[in-house]
């Protein structure tokens, strides 16, 4: 009885330390649990920024750099509150720890819809965030970088601020009341002033506030500017050093080649005729690294000469399990897969089927989109250097404690022993939210005998052995009643999943469970449907699929905003109006969606061509990562029928914009990444093996093709939102529907081809 009662008292102890724990907030994000480094006279205020002697702010960085501008953006919050002279701060990437864990980027992943506020919600929303704080990483992806960051980088910012003001106010014997920090310096009302260099170091023995209050936003100096990017001139006098610039001492160059067939590996290698040319050091077959393809690798002294070595390698093959998979077979695998079931039920309300059986009229429709490559400019690489019981990794990568994980274990060593220092990315797009290449070529490293190696792969390689956006299939029943109104909304879709594909290669956990990205712009929309039941179905293929930019709402909002077109076809409507009859109680996506109309010219002639053909326009309207995108698109046709986008006008809602130099950067670079698939991109499958090798069968638009862009920003309030990816999903399905408004064509299938 006694040990029975130790151990359901101990038992009860424990429920009630963790209900005491889920009740608590988020521990502080304020300091990191060792010291920053510090070079020189650097002072650490807290875990997100350091003040030298010579008055340079140096604001940590926890998120990737990959073209969007985010160190710009979060360094802003943060001198902003801190009122740092912004012509003296730099930037410094982040060492490991849990303060610079990203907690909204899983939040994102939630099955929720955007207007969602229930208990649960709150409840899933409050654990979720506790949970990713303690045992998160530290990512850059999913649109969640400034909207996870806004406070806590405020936060570090008034904090360091409120230390200086109270080391100048001892210093000067005066209440801190009487200070105030203006453009990196602090002013007491007698005339005295002393710049934060000056003051850091007193600063630095003060005790980091309890409480601090933040600005009110009009009194804003940085925050809402439209400042230059804070990387702008190292990008222009090429100083800016990305993963493949990375040269320490004694490099040493790779280069792999994978097995054609997507999961195959290597029956035997050959390499004697390879190992004999001048300058190879070794090459050896490599397995696959998390969810990638086996292969081999050739060590050499020259990255050129690590390529040619390829040629020469003999290699027999093991296809592995995917010899015989076609495009054609995914396709029908996805196809059966909706003849069965709709999926997981991710929205449903009121009774679909009874209100279908009662429309005036139904409309039906399916949908397809193919598997899509990230195509990122710089080519995968990373850097590796094996030495003395530890690693040494140079990686441009959007995950680096996941990096810092998997590489210690292929190597066999803790984590501390490896050192991760991320480049800047050129282009990132979701592909380097995987590890394989980084796990891979630590394997590699391994063989160079303490040296640092460098792997490479070829813009081949990357194209055939990417982590692609599912292909995906989407069906649709609505109904209208006798006045054009929507009656009922029905869609189930069918695609791999890829958070599951990805938590299985990473962590090893089991492909079970809904992916709400699968469904993510599908049963998260804005519109009055007044009986809707939205479904998704997981497929597996033995195809790797990654996140890739915008996710599932990249194919989704093709699906969901050209049926919406093809209703307003049936109701007699125009597109516009039609939209605008659901969006009563969304007074939000409905001014942005006014917004484009008549920036866009909506419901006015189009004048033709300069060629002389004639143009129509099309409309698309879609809500992803908190924000709020509006696009109308210009299009005609040229020789052989060839789609040709003329002007893309962009509306978005993305709360309080930060800087909209940033903000219309992001929105043109995410149209026009969106019009390279909806106008020319596919990976096809055949036997395993993809088919597309390089940008010549695998295009993007180019500046000749690439159309006029105005984006207006909304004025906004409030928690920043996403940018990086929500003006991609609309761009598709808004030149779709344009195309039918041109030829009567309605194209259901990417990339868009009239016949």
């Amino acid at each position: 009885m006694k040990r029975r009662s130790f151990l359901f008292g101990g038992l009860g102890a424990a429920g009630a330390l963790l209900v005491g724990w889920s009740v608590l907030p988020v521990r502080q994000r304020l300091t990191t649990s060792a010291a920053l480094p510090a070079a020189g006279t650097q002072v650490p205020l807290n875990g997100w920024v350091k003040i030298a002697a010579d008055n340079g702010v140096t604001i940590m960085m926890s998120c990737s750099e990959m073209g969007q501008g985010v160190h710009t953006g979060l360094a802003m919050l943060l001198a902003e509150e801190m009122d740092a002279d912004w012509s003296r701060v730099a930037v410094e990437h982040a060492p490991p720890d849990k303060i610079f864990n990203n907690l909204e980027v899983v939040v994102g992943g939630l099955p929720f819809r955007p207007d969602d506020d229930g208990a649960i919600e709150r409840l899933a929303v409050w654990m979720t965030r506790k949970l990713m704080r303690e045992y998160g990483e530290m990512v850059t992806g999913g649109s969640s970088s400034i909207n996870d960051l806004w406070l806590p980088m405020r936060e570090a910012g008034a904090c360091a601020r409120a230390m200086l003001v109270a080391a100048a106010a001892a210093q000067w014997k005066v209440a801190a009341g009487e200070c105030r920090a203006e453009a990196g310096r602090v002013l007491h009302a007698s005339g005295r002033s002393a710049t934060f260099g000056e003051l850091a170091a007193q600063a630095g023995q003060q005790s980091l506030p309890k409480k601090v209050g933040l600005k009110d936003p009009a009194a804003f100096r940085l925050i809402g500017k439209p400042l230059r990017r804070i990387d702008a001139a190292s990008r222009v006098d090429g100083t800016a050093r990305f993963g493949i610039d990375v040269l320490p001492e004694g490099l040493l160059y790779a280069s792999v080649l994978m097995c054609p067939t997507l999961g195959g590996s290597v029956k035997r290698l050959d390499a004697s005729a390879a190992t004999a040319q001048r300058g190879i050091v070794k090459a050896f077959p490599v397995g696959p690294c998390n969810g990638g393809t086996a292969g081999v690798a050739v060590i050499a002294d020259n990255a050129f000469r690590a390529m040619k070595a390829l040629d020469a390698l003999k290699v027999d093959w093991d296809p592995g399990a995917a010899a015989t998979l076609s495009s054609a077979e995914v396709a029908t695998r996805l196809a059966q897969t909706l003849d069965k079931t709709e999926g997981h039920i991710y929205y449903a309300r009121g009774d679909v089927d009874a209100a279908l059986r009662s429309a005036a009229k139904t409309v039906t429709a399916e949908y397809r989109v193919p598997y899509l490559a990230h195509g990122a400019l710089e080519p995968i690489n990373c850097t590796v250097q094996v030495r003395d019981g530890a690693a040494t990794v140079w990686a441009s990568t959007q995950v680096p404690s996941i990096a810092r994980e998997q590489v210690a274990h292929v190597l066999g060593i803790a984590a501390g022993k490896v050192d991760v220092r991320v480049q800047l990315l050129g282009g990132g797009f979701g592909r380097r939210l995987d590890v394989d290449f980084i796990a891979q070529a630590a394997l590699i490293a391994r063989e160079a005998a303490g040296r640092p190696v460098q792997t490479i792969w070829t813009r081949a390689q990357d194209m055939t052995h990417d982590f692609y956006r599912p292909a995906c299939i989407s069906r649709f029943k609505a109904g209208l009643d006798d006045a054009g109104r929507v009656v009922a909304w029905q869609s189930s879709s069918a695609s791999q999943a890829v958070v599951l594909e990805m938590l299985a290669r990473i962590y090893g956990l089991p492909r079970i469970g809904p992916d709400k990205t699968s469904s993510e712009g599908a049963f998260d929309q804005p519109y009055a449907w007044p009986n809707a039941r939205v479904g998704h179905a997981v497929v597996e293929l033995p195809v790797p699929v990654g996140f890739w930019r915008s996710v599932g709402h990249s194919h989704q909002a093709f699906f969901t905003e050209s049926f919406m077109d093809e209703l307003a076809v049936a109701a007699g409507k125009d597109p516009v109006a039609f939209r605008a009859s659901l969006l009563g109680e969304r007074p939000r996506h409905l001014a942005v969606l006014q917004r484009v109309a008549a920036l866009s010219g909506w419901g006015r002639p189009l004048a033709r061509a300069a060629d002389g053909a004639m143009r129509a326009r099309g409309v698309a309207l879609h809500e992803s990562y908190g924000s709020i995108v509006a696009q109308v698109a210009e299009v005609s046709l040229g020789t052989e029928k060839s789609v040709r986008v003329h002007r893309v006008v962009c509306v978005i809602d993305c709360g309080m914009p930060v800087n909209p130099n940033l903000i219309r950067q992001q929105a043109e670079s995410g149209i026009v990444f969106g019009l390279s698939a909806a106008l020319y991109e596919a990976i096809t499958i055949v036997n395993g093996e993809v088919q597309q090798k390089n940008f010549h069968d695998f295009p993007v638009v180019h500046i000749n093709d690439c159309p006029v862009i105005e984006t207006e920003i909304m004025p906004g309030q409030g928690h920043p939102q996403g940018v990086g990816e929500v003006c991609t999903p609309p761009v598709a399905p808004a030149v779709a529907n344009a195309l039918f408004a041109l030829t009567g064509q309605r194209l259901r299938v990417l990339p868009l081809k009239i016949a």
